[in-house]
Formats: C-alpha cells, sequence, structure tokens
C-alpha cells in the first residue's frame, strides 16, 4: 500500500468528520494518478509514442517515470527503475524543479525503500505547492514506512483537509490500522468505496476492505469484497491474492493453489511466493516439498534483481530466509533493516530473526515492540509468542498465541499450525 499510484478520480468529504461524499473532476489526462486504474504496460507505450512527436513535454516525460515505478510494482519488475530514474531526470532537465517530476522522485524513492529519500522529496514539493496530492501521499507513505506514526497520522489529517479523495482516504485508513483503531479505518475505507466510479478505483478501494476483513479473520467479508474489487477490474493483481489467502484460511486449498500460482506467473514478488510455497508445504503431497523450494529459491532471485536495480530488500530478505532460507543472513538484514528505521514490521521481522537464530533474550523487546501500537497482526502475535514462551514467559506466550489464532486463525498456513502445537505443548 504504501507506494502504490492511486487513481483519485473521486474527492470526498474530510475522512475525519465522516463528510458526506461529494464528487468533484475527473483527473487530468496523463496525469499519473490515473494509471492505477490503467494496464501500465498500455500507459507506457501511450506515454513514449506522445514524447516521439513531443520530447520536450517535461510533464510527459515525469509521468512516463511514473508509469515505470506502476509498472514495476504491478508486475513485480525492479528492472524498470532505472527506466524510471532516467525520465524522470529528462524531464528535470528540460524544467529543473518542476513539481511532477519531483514528486515522481519521491514516489521512484518510495519504490525503492528509500524513505529518507522520499519523504525529502515530497517536502521539496510541499514547501511551495502544498496541495499537491502526490506529494502528501508521499510524505504520509514515508512517514510510515520510517515508523514515525504520530507524524504520519498529523500528514494524514493535513492531506485529507487539503485535497481529500481515495489516495488520502486509503492512507487514512491504513494509518488508523497501524494504531489498533480498525473501526476508523474501515469506515473511511468504505466511504471511499460509496463514492469509488472508476474499475480501477473500485478494485483498489475493494481490494483493500479485503485485506481488512482477513486480518480480522472475517473470511467471508474479505471473500465478498474481493469479489467485488474482481467485478471490476478482473485482472487486479491484490485482489486475485488476497482471494486465494482467504480462500486457504476457509479451507478451499485447491482454489487457493490454483489463484496463487496465477499470481506468481505474472508479478513474482515475495509476499506471493512465499504463500505459494507454504500452501505446497501445507499440502504435502507429492513433489510439494520440491515444489515449495523452487518459491523459496525464486524469492532469493527476486531479491537479487532488486538489490541490482537500487531496491533496498533487507527486508524482504529477513522476513523469508528466517523461515525458509539463510538465518544468518536474514539477522544480517534484519539488523540492518532496523538499523535504517524502527516500524512495527521491522520490529517484527528483527524479533524473528533473532529468534530462529536462538537470541530469544534480545528477540523479546522487539517482539513487543511490534505489538506496542496496538496494530492487529496474527502473525505479529504469534512470533510474540512463540520468543514469550522461549523466555520463560510462558503465561504471557499461551495469550499471545491464543490472540493470534483468535484473531485469524488461518493467518498462514505453516504459521498458524505451529501456533496451535506451540499453544498445546505449552500447557
Amino acid at each position: 500500500m504504501a507506494v502504490a499510484l492511486t487513481g483519485g478520480a473521486v474527492a470526498f468529504g474530510a475522512a475525519r468528520d465522516g463528510g458526506r461524499v461529494a464528487p468533484a473532476a475527473a483527473s487530468a489526462a496523463l496525469d499519473p494518478g490515473a494509471l492505477a486504474g490503467a494496464d501500465p504496460d498500455a500507459a507506457v507505450a501511450a506515454l513514449q509514442a506522445h514524447l516521439k512527436g513531443q520530447p520536450k513535454d517535461h510533464d510527459g516525460w515525469a509521468t512516463l517515470g511514473l508509469a515505470y515505478v506502476e509498472q514495476a510494482r504491478t508486475k513485480g519488475d525492479p528492472a524498470r527503475y532505472p527506466q524510471a530514474e532516467a525520465a524522470l531526470r529528462r524531464s528535470l532537465a528540460l524544467a529543473p524543479g518542476n513539481d511532477r517530476a519531483v514528486a515522481g522522485q519521491a514516489a521512484l524513492a518510495a519504490a525503492r525503500h528509500d524513505f529518507t529519500g522520499a519523504l525529502a522529496d515530497a517536502d521539496r514539493v510541499l514547501k511551495h505547492n502544498p496541495y499537491d496530492e502526490r506529494a502528501l501521499c508521499s510524505r504520509i507513505d514515508a512517514l510510515v514506512e520510517l515508523g514515525r506514526y504520530a507524524e504520519a497520522a498529523r500528514a494524514a489529517d493535513t492531506a485529507d483537509a487539503r485535497r481529500p479523495g481515495i489516495p488520502v482516504f486509503t492512507r487514512y485508513a491504513y494509518v488508523h490500522e497501524l494504531r489498533g483503531d480498525v473501526t476508523t479505518a474501515r469506515r473511511v475505507l468504505q466511504q471511499a468505496l460509496t463514492g469509488a466510479t472508476s474499475p480501477g478505483d473500485i478494485a483498489y478501494v475493494a481490494a483493500q476492505l479485503g485485506q481488512l476483513a482477513w486480518n480480522q479473520g472475517d473470511y467471508k467479508t474479505a471473500l465478498t469484497q474481493y469479489a467485488r474489487a474482481l467485478a471490476a477490474d478482473d485482472t487486479y493483481l491484490p485482489a486475485l491474492e488476497g482471494r486465494a489467502r482467504a480462500q486457504a484460511a476457509s479451507g478451499q486449498q485447491a482454489a487457493a493453489v490454483k489463484g496463487l500460482e496465477a499470481v506468481v506467473a505474472r508479478a513474482p514478488l515475495p509476499t506471493s511466493l512465499v504463500a505459494l510455497g507454504e500452501l505446497y508445504e501445507a499440502r504435502g503431497g507429492a513433489g510439494d516439498r520440491e515444489k515449495a523450494r523452487r518459491q523459496y529459491t525464486l524469492v532469493q532471485a527476486w531479491i537479487a534483481l532488486a538489490r541490482a536495480n537500487g531496491v533496498d530488500a533487507d527486508l524482504d530478505t529477513a522476513l523469508a530466509a528466517a523461515d525458509h532460507g539463510d538465518k544468518a543472513a536474514a539477522l544480517r538484514a534484519a539488523r540492518a533493516e532496523w538499523a535504517r528505521r524502527h516500524t512495527v514490521h521491522t520490529a517484527d521481522a528483527l524479533a524473528w530473526a533473532l529468534h530462529v537464530n536462538g537470541h530469544d533474550t534480545e528477540a523479546l523487546a522487539h517482539a513487543r515492540e511490534a505489538t506496542a501500537t496496538g496494530y492487529r497482526n496474527a502473525s505479529f502475535l504469534y512470533h510474540r509468542g512463540v520468543v514469550e514462551l522461549a523466555t520463560g514467559h510462558t503465561k504471557e506466550g499461551r495469550a499471545s498465541l491464543a490472540a493470534a489464532l483468535k484473531l485469524n486463525p488461518g493467518f498462514s498456513p505453516l504459521g498458524a499450525a505451529e501456533a496451535r502445537k506451540a499453544l498445546e505443548a505449552a500447557k
């Protein structure tokens, strides 16, 4: 969510006061916000054709740079990032300091996980154009990913007051979800969905509602929302992946495997590759272990490609390698990421990497920090519970494991089973 380029063809009343939905003018032509609802390949091709005839169009070059970022995100192809960088530099050479290109640099920096750079670029734009929607959103994203949650909440309030709309609403909701306020997050997303008109906006917001429901273990609602997203855009990958995860948690294993196989065929990103690998492992049939191993190997290939194209992939490395790879490498990556930013996700990754390497005493503080904001995440609670048991905090460990399974009993094909085993053994 943090690096997505979202639509925004419809604006709304302020999210925080539950204002009435009020449609606004559609986005202008070549607005990069429109890219999220379009085929990124078609968008890139159209922009390239346009720039052949208008090579000095600095807005066109900036929008092409953003289109490459979107293409990389949707296809899981980090090789597009150098192309994005070149297009944005071309825009800035034609019109030094232009807002669209600098905002594009913020989006590119965020996509490469350079969140300090993303924040600096967003602030550059907002210094003289405080109503720039892309910069407002990038600023929220960067603060969230740097773990500066109080500042992110204030930035979301500011963005909601200045440019209310789907891009701001979804970020506003996520900031509240990270603080444990699921009720507000759901209300804001439902408000956004009510006013969404384009297929891209409907698919995006409905998928966010599906993810929110899945995190709370409400698989029926999650599947309903993913179905709504796919009715608007049957190729929308986050909805396809989310539906597969909800199907797996609901016991529809064959459908889940088929769905995730289709997802990784189009966008072999680490989270979906690991999810598919774990489904194969959980299935336990002939050849399934080898199929799982191939998925985990592909994760490492993606990480190598990402790093070659300027992406900080330490968090991806830590998360995948801790359970399915080189445990020592997982810890090195987790420590490196923690040195750069303190978020609930990096705290959880570091805690788990420490645990699998036998450093449970050090892991305990990080595991508790991962859940300290109130963020309701079953995987974080599972990791915390295992670490608490390993450090002799049996009562707390059992409570954390029970809370994980109560919140989202199908949070992971393998993790949920391990949580049940650990809870039973701790009686």
